[in-house]
């Protein structure tokens, strides 16, 4: 170990035990998180002035600092499953009316997620003709060689292998242990089927027998307790896994790269901007003020930039919604697991569309075409269904999209330089989503608690 990495990681100690003294504020959790984004932004710039990219003494300080990084996100990643499990369970369990309670719900919060999505795609259209973005000139190099061989091998044997009413009937749980362990794309939808069906087993076992059914209400309130008592544990380490993040990000960031790919990167922002101006919309013609809301779930919208997992985020999301803008429990549990493998609005949405713009002039088709525009749309709305809340899943999308209009998947490999870049925005679109979907259904069903949504000083997402 050389002496530069070694500064490096002393530093990088030093910073983590000085964001440690937050502990002993009255901060609330996004001031903590901004305190840990501010750091990781200072220290980055700082180990990027100093060494250059792929200098191997940056690599291995990185590889040190992902044991924060990373290794808070695999803690998140630890704690989705059983909080999707438990919170839809509670959920369905607690509801009166059952069928018809999940049926509107449902509708109203994938309808959500879908149709802003299929804006998204719009909107995609309208950026890249905008800046003027064609496939033509990007160049195709070793590690876009490498990329494209890593996709085509890992990806689309699964997206080819299954036709339109299999990969419906693989939302359908078979195994359902197998699937809380994460093991395919669409396994959080499954889990939320089982947990569906076994709240509303609960409520026929109280139904048939008051005393049992009790017992087992009794133990999934505890079993919830218990899980979120988890969740809070966790994210009291957001900070940190922020700073690690942050840090990353910036230290790693090649400047040639975001220059010479610096249109799409500048097109993927300005049409993510415009996405959050359509949930701003959204939110206001249901009765919900978009500035308070924003800044209640900013901690949220800045945990998914940082660490690029929609599915990471759940817990973060979750707690927002129900703490900090008055969503019920069930909403908030069936937006924010739905949202991360349905109508993600930056992945799902945005990316593929950019890309099939880009390709459609080389292809002999008029990207302005109204039919094809409308046709893009369909396509990249239908395809969100399933797309894994994990980074990669952008890329996922668009190799579905584009084999279905016809197009080469070679595009999705040229942009591998930045990708992290964009994906970052990408997937505080998506979670932004989720919970515009959330709050919309909730406000659509007279649900939400407007005394929460409007207090000053909210609950710290950790000790509420």
């Amino acid at each position: 170990m050389s002496m530069p990495l070694i500064i490096n990681i002393i530093v990088f100690v030093v910073l983590l035990l000085v964001l440690a003294q937050t502990r002993k504020t009255n901060w609330s959790l996004s001031k903590k998180v901004l305190s840990g984004l501010v750091l990781g932004v200072v220290f980055g710039l700082g180990l990027h002035l100093v060494y250059n990219t792929g200098d191997q003494v940056l690599n291995d300080s990185i590889s040190w600092f992902n044991i924060v990084g990373n290794g808070y996100v695999k803690l998140l990643q630890m704690v989705v499953m059983p909080l999707v499990f438990i919170s839809i369970l509670s959920a369905v369990a607690k509801l009166h009316s059952a069928t018809s309670s999940l049926g509107k719900i449902s509708f109203l919060s994938i309808g959500t997620l879908l149709v802003t999505t299929f804006i998204a795609a719009l909107v995609a259209v309208f950026v890249t003709r905008l800046f003027g973005l064609t496939a033509d000139g990007l160049v195709q190099g070793a590690a876009e060689t490498a990329r494209l061989s890593a996709l085509q091998s890992d990806y689309v044997g699964k997206v080819t292998d299954l036709s339109v009413p299999q990969f419906i009937l693989s939302f359908i749980p078979t195994n359902p242990f197998a699937d809380l362990t994460g093991a395919k794309p669409t396994a959080i939808i499954s889990v939320v089927i089982f947990a569906a069906f076994l709240g509303v087993a609960a409520l026929k076992l109280l139904k048939d027998d008051e005393v049992k059914g009790k017992y087992v209400l009794t133990a999934i309130d505890t079993a919830q307790l218990w899980v979120m008592k988890l969740v809070r544990l966790v994210m009291t380490l957001t900070p940190y896994g922020v700073f690690a993040l942050m840090t990353k990000v910036v230290a790693s960031s090649n400047m040639a790269d975001i220059l010479k790919l610096g249109g799409f990167l500048a097109a993927s922002y300005v049409g993510i901007a415009i996405m959050f101006i359509v949930h701003a919309i959204i939110l206001a013609g249901s009765g919900i003020n978009p500035i308070r809301f924003f800044k209640k779930v900013w901690p949220v919208i800045t945990f998914a930039f940082t660490s690029r997992s929609s599915a990471a985020s759940i817990p973060m999301n979750i707690e927002a919604q129900t703490n900090r803008i008055g969503v019920p429990e069930s909403i908030a549990s069936f937006s924010a697991s739905f949202g991360t493998t349905i109508g993600q609005n930056g992945c799902a949405g945005l990316y593929p569309a950019m890309l099939a713009v880009m390709v459609a002039p080389t292809m002999g088709v008029n990207p302005l075409d109204p039919l094809w525009i409308l046709t893009l749309a369909g396509i990249v709305t239908m395809s969100s269904i399933g797309v894994a809340g994990v980074g990669g899943g952008a890329t996922f999308a668009a190799l579905i999209v584009l084999p279905a209009l016809g197009f080469p998947i070679t595009l999705a490999a040229l942009l591998i330089s930045i990708e992290p870049l964009i994906d970052m925005g990408r997937t505080a679109l998506n979670v932004n989503g989720s919970m515009t979907a959330g709050t919309f259904t909730s406000q659509v069903m007279g649900l939400t608690d407007k005394s929460k949504f409007e207090q000053e000083n909210d609950k710290d997402l950790v000790n509420s």
